[in-house]
């Protein structure tokens, strides 16, 4: 993995800034995108100066053409893309289909789906120039199966994976490989307070997912493309 440039979206967040640490250790070349360029910033205040990394706070991934200047600058600084991880993403449930309000699947669909869908195609015609590439997305257990409730989130996920699945397909013979992770719930301060009384030993953490997305990643995965990926710990 030394010496390839990798683009992580979400970087701040607790998967996203777990991968890129793990990625920097191993030599890689980073561009860090984050809606939040405060909390870029202070997460990632070690390599803001590095001309090894590219801290890209401000960026809307569910506009079309939001990466349209950060290819080009990347392009610019490294010379390519050798992968992309996409780790933005929402999480909203508990409500019936009948009673759960319209904006809460628009809100799923456009940051778990159109982020995704965005990222993939702004990275391909570069991958498909330079004829080699990874690319990880993130789905979700609950992409496999709907429980009530949860319709919309497990909706937005499944089409993560049809994606994936889809991607891997068509590049398949470009020596891109396009996969997908499956988390079942992940251990966050966040998902803690929002469940404070579940076994917090079955879940999975950042840095455990974080060493999967960086197999994907790396030339070991290389037989590997169109995967849904389980990545549940104990659960």
């Amino acid at each position: 993995m030394q010496n390839k440039v990798a683009m992580i979206t979400g970087a701040s967040g607790n998967l996203g800034s777990a991968t890129a640490k793990l990625f920097q250790k191993a030599g890689m070349s980073t561009v860090l995108i984050d809606r939040s360029a405060e909390r870029l910033s202070q997460v990632f205040s070690s390599v803001a100066n590095s001309n090894d990394h590219l801290l890209a706070g401000g960026v809307d991934l569910s506009a079309p053409n939001s990466l349209s200047q950060l290819i080009d600058k990347t392009i610019e600084q490294f010379g390519r893309i050798d992968v992309l991880v996409n780790t933005v993403g929402g999480y909203r449930g508990g409500k019936p289909v009948h009673e759960a309000e319209l904006v809460d699947w628009e809100f799923l669909f456009d940051i778990n789906v159109r982020t995704t869908l965005n990222c993939c195609r702004a990275v391909i015609p570069q991958m498909l120039k330079q004829k080699r590439g990874k690319i990880i997305n993130i789905a979700s257990r609950d992409g496999l199966q709907a429980a009530a409730g949860y319709a919309a989130y497990s909706a937005s996920k499944s089409a993560v994976i049809r994606l994936t699945e889809a991607l891997a397909a068509e590049l398949k013979t470009s020596d891109v490989n396009v996969n997908c992770i499956m988390p079942s719930t992940i251990d966050t301060l966040q998902n803690r307070a929002a469940i404070p009384d579940a076994d917090y030993s079955k879940w999975v953490t950042p840095e455990a997912i974080a060493d999967v997305i960086a197999f994907l990643a790396s030339d070991a995965s290389r037989a590997i493309n169109g995967v849904a990926l389980p990545v549940f710990g104990k659960s």
